[in-house]
């Protein structure tokens, strides 16, 4: 027993992994214990290392963050690989690819100075070979290996610096281009672990990113004088709008300019304004293009720059008779596209009027239908809107579009439209929302470019009835957004058993409370996770692995939490028909909470 204690005791004040075995060498008895205590000795070990690389790669990326100085994030990535892969040297290299050679470019732990000023051929030597393939290479032994070609200028830097073991790994940017190799390497023979190699291989993935960032750096303050003619047009441009001017009169100007031909269209293709000869109407593919770069792209003979605002397709703008643009024309051009999409803006501003009218009908309908039912019926008829025809009421929800523009797509679907209670509300003639609900789902979602959701309840007639569809309305969109169901459009029809309860005024709270409520309380008095557990345990099946994987913790920890569940809902809570209930209370629960 004493033995035993003091091999505990050594495990927890962190003992070497020697000190462990001796106390198991002098009592054989302690053999299996011994094993165990290694093999824990071992995983603290595995932790501690892998912690240690974490805060290596965040520390990088943080330098990068702040990134003045290049060579002093190199210095500090080439430093930060020997100490974590235990090098005694580590050093990076930079390729020239006209010359076709690789460079030295930081090291550490070097101290030979012809080592730091060799210089590789591409494919020469184990760096070479490294910048050539564009994959890491590990030598256990440097000069008996003979996967690579060895030279004599090679051989004796290496031979120079003592080195014996080592790994090199590229430094490549998008489209698998090589700029580089990080190397680690040990004077004396040594495995390198595929651990290790993934470690140096992200170490010299934010090298990379070091030097193409300070490469853009460079790039943006040689183009600044460019940049600032180019801003100096879209000051002269926004003066013309400010005096009144239109798009024909930004056309002309930009053609005037770049002295070419300018042809502006609207979003279905329809022709704005044109300066100069006729233009064929852009491709889809060339706006689809600029529209996802945020640039204007070159077509045969000639140039497309999307017209957009916030990422909503306006229209485009079109430049022929110019072959090549230089970078201050090019964003001319493109400012061109800026200001055409602020005077498209401002021409909604007029029918923008009406839409506010319409939607403050809306709101007054939803928020006090029963206060003058006539009143709401005449304003609506004043509108061209029938209340008394059967209407279905719609809710759509997107996560990244501000409810403005979603409201203005909507409106080109509905009777009514606008912003009510933090959500945008349809009102739109039909006597199917089931479907209108997954269509307009879709429409919207191509629209505004993001996932829509959209929930749905009716028919309904009259501003009574259209109230209380609304508020199904919203209960089936929490409901879709509560099950993952982001990106459809539903009614309660489409919610099976769930849509019955949300379609009806039964207790909902009262439902879950009767068949979770002891777990929830429990959570809420101890601060457990025994309802996350739940929702992770029915996710994987029942499988206890799976579940434990997604809580992240040990699989006795789930067995010990489903005693817990047992003892506060009964041993039969996993029989089909309490599971199926526990599974649609934590179901309401969540969409419950949600906001």
């Amino acid at each position: 027993m004493h033995d035993l204690l003091r091999l505990l005791d050594l495990l927890a004040t962190g003992a070497s992994s020697e000190q462990l075995a001796e106390v198991g060498a002098a009592n054989p008895e302690l053999g299996k214990a011994t094993e165990l205590a290694l093999r824990v000795h071992a995983t603290l070990s595995g932790h501690r290392r892998r912690e240690a690389e974490l805060a290596a790669l965040f520390d990088t990326a943080s330098d990068l963050a702040r990134l003045r100085d290049p060579d002093a994030v190199l210095r500090s990535i080439v430093r930060r690989a020997r100490t974590l892969l235990g090098a005694d040297v580590s050093y990076l290299s930079l390729n020239d690819e006209a010359a076709g050679l690789t460079n030295m470019r930081v090291t550490d732990g070097c101290v030979s100075q012809l080592f730091k000023e060799v210089v590789l051929g591409m494919g020469d030597g184990l760096g070479g070979l490294v910048a050539q393939t564009a994959r890491p290479y590990a030598s256990r032994d440097y000069f008996f290996d003979s996967r690579f070609r060895h030279t004599g200028p090679i051989d004796d830097a290496v031979r120079d610096e003592g080195l014996a073991a080592i790994l090199g790994v590229p430094l490549s940017l998008g489209g698998g281009k090589v700029i580089g190799v990080l190397y680690a390497a040990d004077r004396t023979p040594r495995e390198f672990s595929p651990d290790e190699v993934a470690l140096l291989s992200s170490l010299a993935d934010h090298a990379a990113i070091a030097l193409d960032n300070a490469r853009l750096l460079a790039e943006i303050s040689s183009h600044s004088a460019a940049m600032q003619r180019a801003e100096d047009a879209h000051d002269r441009l926004m003066d013309l709008v400010l005096r009144g001017g239109d798009v024909p009169d930004v056309a002309g100007a930009v053609a005037d300019v770049l002295h070419g031909s300018i042809g502006v269209y609207d979003a279905e293709g329809g022709e704005l304004a044109r300066v100069g000869e006729a233009l064929p109407k852009p491709s889809s593919a060339a706006i689809a293009a600029s529209r996802a770069t945020g640039r204007s792209v070159a077509t045969a003979g000639s140039w497309v720059c999307a017209v957009q605002a916030g990422g909503e397709p306006l229209g485009s703008i079109v430049l022929s008779g110019r072959e090549r643009l230089v970078d201050a024309d090019r964003r001319l051009f493109e400012r061109a596209a800026v200001v055409t999409a602020l005077l498209l803006m401002l021409r909604r501003s007029v029918a923008k009027a009406e839409d506010e009218v319409r939607g403050e009908l809306l709101n007054d309908l939803l928020t006090a239908p029963g206060r003058n039912p006539a009143a709401l019926l005449a304003r609506a008829e004043r509108l061209g809107v029938d209340l008394t025809e059967p209407h279905a009421v719609l809710i759509a929800h997107a996560e990244n579009v501000s409810r403005t523009r979603l409201a203005m797509a909507a409106a080109r679907h509905a009777a009514l439209a606008g912003n009510h209670a933090d959500e945008v509300v349809l009102l739109v003639r039909a006597e199917d929302p089931e479907s209108l609900s997954r269509r307009v789902a879709a429409q919207l979602g191509s629209t505004v470019d993001d996932v829509v959701t959209v929930g749905a309840a009716g028919p309904a007639r009259g501003p009574s009835a259209i109230g209380q569809a609304h508020a199904e309305a919203l209960r089936c969109l929490r409901a879709l957004l509560a099950l993952g169901r982001a990106g459809e459009g539903a009614s309660a029809t489409g919610l099976g058993f769930l849509g019955v309860l949300l379609g009806d005024r039964a207790d909902l709270n009262g439902f879950v409370r009767r068949t979770v409520g002891p777990v929830l309380d429990y959570d809420t008095r101890r601060g457990t996770e025994l309802t996350h557990t739940l929702d992770a345990y029915f996710a994987a099946g029942g499988n206890l692995t799976r579940a434990k994987d997604a809580l992240h913790v040990h699989v006795n920890t789930v067995v010990q939490r489903l005693d817990r569940i047992s003892s506060l809902l009964g041993e039969d809570w996993q029989a089909p028909s309490r599971a199926l209930e526990i599974q649609l209370a934590l179901q309401l629960h969540r969409m419950r909470s949600s906001p």
